[in-house]
């Protein structure tokens, strides 16, 4: 009975990663294709004339080498702030006694939950008057902390040991040296798994981008990714997926690398409330 009840969860499992994979697969796999092969052979995961024209096309047709730069600023800019923001922010709710702590806290992590398009406009308008539409700073400006992060890092510095800390102001050290000299070193795993999450969400964000960045010049790879397709479903249908997966490639690694440092923090975020 034990056997059968753990046959049917891996077949369950089998199912739910064969979901999860097989986008990824049709693109790449789509990615190799002529179009004609593409639509005729949808199904077929492997091409029967694989080829790379479509790669030189997107390279051929789009300023690609700065439309990945820009990405990838926008995502390590939007990462360093909102840890920067993140990691103090979480230390002093965790290590400073003020009064209101406890309501100014749930009041932050309350925004976790409103929505995107409750503060769309305020911060287009924002962004608009400062004079950074169609610019790099306009998308990065908006995003320079994240409740989540607080709150994921606040967890992990919980979990280390208060003695620690008393000793060390009873050392006289300062603030900033102990957080970095023993609560950063302590919470580096979550540090990491927190960081690469933001990376990967600024990376994949194409809502605000394309609010604010109107040039090709300035585009993101997302944004990238919509010129190859119409609302009939795209006549450069395998070009796009060789934009997807030159999209993928960089959040994909990262993930992979950094995988049990971000499983480790979700599953330990709810050891201390």
């Amino acid at each position: 009975m034990k056997i059968d009840k753990e046959i049917r969860w891996h077949i369950l499992l089998g199912y739910a990663l064969f979901l999860s994979l097989m986008p990824i697969v049709f693109a790449i796999s789509s990615s190799f294709k002529e179009l004609s092969e593409a639509y005729s052979n949808v199904f077929s995961l492997i091409p029967q004339q694989p080829t790379l024209s479509n790669y030189f096309q997107v390279f051929s047709r789009l300023p690609l080498a700065q439309i990945t730069t820009n990405t990838f600023l926008i995502a390590a800019a939007v990462t360093m702030f909102k840890l920067i923001t993140g990691i103090l922010a979480a230390y002093s709710f965790v290590y400073f006694d003020f009064k209101g702590k406890n309501a100014l806290y749930f009041i932050l992590i309350s925004t976790i939950f409103v929505p995107f398009t409750v503060t769309m406009i305020p911060n287009y308008l924002t962004v608009s008057q400062l004079g950074f539409r169609n610019h790099i700073i306009g998308v990065i400006l908006p995003q320079l902390s994240d409740a989540t992060g607080i709150f994921l890092l606040r967890q992990a510095m919980r979990t280390i040991p208060r003695s620690l800390i008393e000793a060390a102001r009873l050392d006289k050290a300062g603030s900033l040296k102990i957080l970095g000299d023993i609560v950063l070193p302590l919470v580096k795993p979550a540090v990491v798994s927190t960081g690469i999450m933001f990376f990967i969400n600024s990376w994949n964000e194409y809502v605000w981008p394309v609010l604010i960045l109107k040039d090709k010049a300035n585009y993101t790879l997302p944004l990238a990714l919509q010129l190859f397709i119409s609302s009939e479903g795209g006549t450069d249908f395998t070009i796009a997926m060789a934009v997807s997966v030159i999209t993928m490639i960089i959040p994909l690694v990262l993930y992979l690398v950094f995988q049990r440092y971000i499983i480790n923090t979700f599953t330990s975020s709810g050891i201390k409330g």
